[in-house]
């Protein structure tokens, strides 16, 4: 295959960029369910729940619809255990992660895949009640997170083999 000759010199932008690539979830929904949080032979806390995203629009005929989609969280260290400890089921939530497929062999031998959001942060949006543990109903428009007085944010390493916590305080930003 013969090569193209130029006198004008080529910069190949997606040579450089190439070898960036993301992989970033932004989430805000309900929980489901409470969190499930068991711990891994080394002690590490791991909480799993299903979280909800909905989304309204009007259809053809002018109708409003409701779509929700239905996500497996995955939530590793000291962030498990603000979930276990905080975070019931209707608890509205802002979380950031990665997209993450795993696979197991089910009991009938055969190879089942999940696709999870494995949390890096998260921030509780449900004011503090006294209450606790009530179910708190969707809202009829998202909410916007700007205030960041409410909830807690941690950061943890989600990975699968847990290697040992990391703060990431001495970041720029």
């Amino acid at each position: 295959m013969p090569i193209l000759q130029t006198k004008y010199k080529v910069s190949c932008f997606y040579h450089e960029i190439s070898t960036i690539m993301v992989n970033k979830v932004t989430l805000m929904g309900h929980l489901g369910k409470d969190p499930v949080v068991r711990r891994t032979e080394s002690g590490i806390p791991v909480a799993t729940f299903s979280m909800a995203t909905s989304e309204r629009y009007k259809d053809k005929e002018g109708n409003v619809q409701d779509k929700t989609e239905w996500h497996n969280i995955v939530i590793w260290r000291g962030l498990a255990e603000v979930a276990e400890k905080y975070l019931k089921k209707g608890s509205l939530v802002y979380i950031e992660g990665k997209l993450q497929t795993r696979s197991y062999q089910a009991q009938d031998g055969t190879t089942k895949y999940v696709t999870e959001i494995v949390v890096d942060e998260m921030k509780m949006l449900n004011r503090p009640e006294g209450g606790g543990g009530s179910h708190v109903p969707p809202p009829t428009e998202p909410p916007m997170a700007k205030d960041k007085s409410y909830g807690n944010t941690t950061s943890s390493t989600p990975t699968n083999d847990a290697p040992p916590y990391v703060e990431d305080d001495d970041l720029p930003f």
